[in-house]
């Protein structure tokens, strides 16, 4: 093969072969004259060069200088190698992305809240104006990012809930604290707690939200609140009077204690802040978090709203119920559920003077209440001895479990363990909101004491409970959530964290008027025109009348104003009473009617030929002419 312009050439079988020299020795002019000439990166090929590139068969070097150093070699066969090993891995990080993306997906139906994304959509497309329709558009992609931000956040959480298991014959609820501090590390085992308090009893407590400080009320004045973990006391005062509830507010700093006649505030040292004076003789207390409200109801059976930031009362409301010691506020949509003596359960908003929904929940009196965290479950329990679940989303009971006493107290866990003080017995049960539990989890026993109150603690597997001995605490394997958000609550902030998000949660403080049982109608748009929502409004009056109608729930429906008097109000009212009303009144007008229309019955009846006598011949003109 000619190489170059040079007139030497090279055997092919002399030593040149597979694109690398062999041994083989290679001629002075090969060297010289075709080494300048052929094969810089410019030179000149000639066509059997061409012939043999397109052959697929790989040439041989045609110069020393062409041919690659060892280093060079290794290089490439090391890169080589290199871009196999980076092609492998990226297939596998795309195959580990496909099963997040999926995990994502899957998890991220959980989060979805409000309108579904189809319905979005297609609202975004009715609204007729393209400045509201961008609004529309850049709100569903905000809550799509949202909802996969939460869902690949979620796949971060590395810490895990875990529970009591047992095996063969054994039950959890066998298995007592003095067991369980034996087979559990130091700090949990600490948390074991039982002081003894005796003189100012029973006890009611309460825990801040990150579940790091304890406020505990004795009944007969006695007042203290503590870091509860490492045992420090904060502050401790005897205010010489009636307590009977005591309620953290936003954090540490600030805690309400309903009194004999009025409801006071305190701050961390014990000193008295305010004297809230609307709150007449309460008997239980409820904060709301988000918009620094404080409610509250008592022997009046009021409920009143006071905004802690302003001093000003947000809402004052009369059930009519008489008295009330049953309150709890809904930690989702935060609405107020009151219990009420004669079974009924109303929930209430600051802004609306009638209750949002009304449940008859048992046959007794209300004696406690609790609401999950994600304001689904509510359970109840009265003086008729049972303790109900009912789903809040309909207002239905799905079921009820039987206590040896009517429960004083209930509680649930962030993890859904329902717990419930009656007499001197704590029983908690596992996944009893969901499905029908036939034995507790757990159960603790209170020698010679009566539970007053109990209450889970935040991000901890530990529920507090006072009773007429003082304060107890035992351990609940899976109680408490492992992960937090240190953006919601920290058990671990220190006094600039605190300050810090204590002016953001001021920042961010809500208006008393977006307290609704739906929390997700806030800036939510209706893209139907005003002619179509009027049109609407008039087919469902329509709608309901004609159901009415054909219920009868009407006495007269089609009464035609043809004589004159007949339309005034009273008669117009008297046409459309309904049925099932009935009073004294009306049945003194029934009897009325019915004694009429059997004179007139008794005129209309026909005579016998022999009460007639001598002018019967008359007779039958004589009547035809009276009719």
């Amino acid at each position: 093969m000619a190489i170059g312009g040079g007139n030497d050439t090279i055997d092919k079988n002399s030593g040149i072969g597979g694109g690398a020299f062999a041994k083989g020795s290679v001629s002075h002019a090969e060297a010289g004259d075709g080494g300048r000439q052929g094969l810089g990166k410019h030179g000149n090929v000639s066509d059997s060069e061409e012939d043999d590139e397109y052959s697929g068969v790989p040439s041989a070097p045609k110069t020393l200088r062409d041919r690659p150093a060892k280093s060079d070699r290794a290089i490439k066969t090391s890169r080589d190698k290199r871009n196999i090993k980076k092609e492998d891995k990226g297939a596998e990080k795309e195959k580990e992305l496909d099963e997040i993306d999926k995990r994502v997906l899957k998890s991220s139906k959980k989060y979805q809240r409000g309108l579904k994304m189809g319905k979005d959509k297609e609202a975004a497309i009715n609204v007729r104006s393209k400045k509201e329709e961008s609004k529309v558009a850049h709100d569903r992609r905000r809550r799509e990012e949202a909802i996969m931000d939460a869902a690949r956040n979620e796949m971060l959480l590395a810490e895990s809930a875990g529970y009591i298991e047992t095996e063969g014959l054994e039950r959890t609820f066998n298995i007592s604290q003095k067991q369980l501090a034996e087979n559990l590390d130091v700090s949990s085992a600490n948390k074991i707690i039982d002081l003894k308090l005796n003189d100012f009893g029973p006890y009611t407590l309460d825990y801040t939200p990150n579940g790091r400080h304890m406020l505990i009320g004795g009944r007969k004045g006695h007042l203290a609140t503590m870091d509860w973990r490492s045992g420090k006391l904060a502050c401790e005062i005897h205010v010489r009077e009636l307590v009977r509830d005591v309620s953290w507010l936003h954090n540490e700093s600030l805690f309400a204690v309903a009194q004999k006649k009025h409801a006071y505030i305190y701050d961390h040292t014990g000193a008295e802040v305010h004297c809230l004076s609307k709150h007449m003789e309460p008997t239980k207390l409820g904060f709301l978090p988000y918009h620094f409200l404080l409610a509250s109801t008592g022997m009046t059976g009021a409920l009143v709203y006071q905004d802690v930031t302003e001093g000003k009362v947000a809402g004052e409301h009369h059930p009519g119920y008489g008295q009330c010691s049953v309150l709890k506020v809904n930690p989702y949509n935060a609405v107020v559920h009151l219990g009420h003596g004669n079974g009924t359960v109303t929930l209430w908003s600051p802004k609306q003077t009638q209750p949002l929904a009304r449940i008859l929940c048992h046959k007794g009196p209300v004696q406690a209440m609790a609401i999950d965290r994600s304001g689904t479950y509510m359970a109840t329990s009265g003086l008729d001895g049972r303790l109900k679940i009912w789903d809040i989303r309909n207002f239905k009971p799905l079921h009820e479990y039987a206590t040896t006493r009517p429960a004083q107290s209930i509680d649930i866990s962030q993890r859904g363990l329902l717990a419930a003080g009656h007499g001197p017995n704590v029983t908690v049960w596992k996944d009893a909101l969901t499905t029908q539990v036939y034995q507790p989890y757990m159960r603790h026993l209170v020698p010679s004491a009566t539970v007053s109150d109990l209450h889970f603690v935040p991000y901890d597997d530990v529920l507090g409970f006072g009773h007429s001995k003082g304060i107890s605490s035992i351990v609940i394997p899976g109680a408490g959530e492992p992960n937090f958000d240190a953006y919601v609550a920290n058990p671990y902030q220190t006094k600039k964290q605190r300050q810090e998000h204590e002016v953001k949660m001021l920042l961010d403080k809500l208006a008393p008027e977006t307290i609704q049982l739906d929390p997700n109608f806030i800036g939510r748009l209706d893209p139907r025109t005003q002619a179509q929502r009027l049109r609407e409004q008039v087919e469902d009056k329509h709608t309901e009348y004609a159901e009415n109608k054909a219920d009868g729930r009407y006495l007269d429906n089609e009464v035609k104003n043809k004589t004159k008097g007949r339309n005034s109000t009273a008669k117009r009212y008297a046409r459309k009473r309904q049925t099932n009303i009935t009073d004294l009144k009306k049945l003194r007008e029934l009897e009325n009617m019915e004694r009429e229309l059997q004179q007139q019955e008794a005129k209309r009846r026909k005579i016998p030929e022999e009460e007639k006598g001598a002018l019967g011949k008359f007779f039958k003109e004589k009547r035809l002419l009276e009719r």
